[in-house]
């Protein structure tokens, strides 16, 4: 057994920010393009969009700066808006598997190793 947990940061009950919105940012980032971000992240393009939307209209932040294509094709940019939220986020996850990890071991005492074969023997 090992803890497992997901993190994500809600407004008015709704995701705003969680770790694969962060990873969908980061790609739209290091590529400049959301369409290669969403092929990267094996989603369409549209909900790619719509994700960068939500979190736009949700955080009241605009995060993203585009240019349409043309002759060279469009791209996009993280605004430094975006670029802070995402510094934030991995702020606030920061040390939080360890501290779950410690929290499992306290409750459930140290994980045991996987037996050979990834089975487990149950006596008859």
């Amino acid at each position: 057994m090992k803890p497992r947990f997901n993190l994500w940061v809600e407004a008015d009950g709704a995701v705003v920010l969680s770790a694969w919105r962060v990873r969908l940012l980061e790609a739209i980032n290091a590529s400049g393009s959301i369409r290669a971000a969403a092929e990267q992240l094996n989603v369409p393009y549209r909900r790619a969009w719509e994700k960068v939307h939500e979190m736009e209209d949700r955080s009241g932040l605009r995060l993203l700066e585009t240019e349409v294509g043309g002759e060279g094709g469009g791209g996009a940019r993280l605004t430094d808006d975006a670029k802070d939220f995402v510094k934030r986020f991995h702020q606030f996850e920061a040390g939080l598997e360890d501290e779950i990890l410690r929290r499992y071991q306290g409750a459930f005492g140290s994980p045991p190793a996987s037996p050979k074969g990834g089975r487990h023997r149950r006596n008859a």
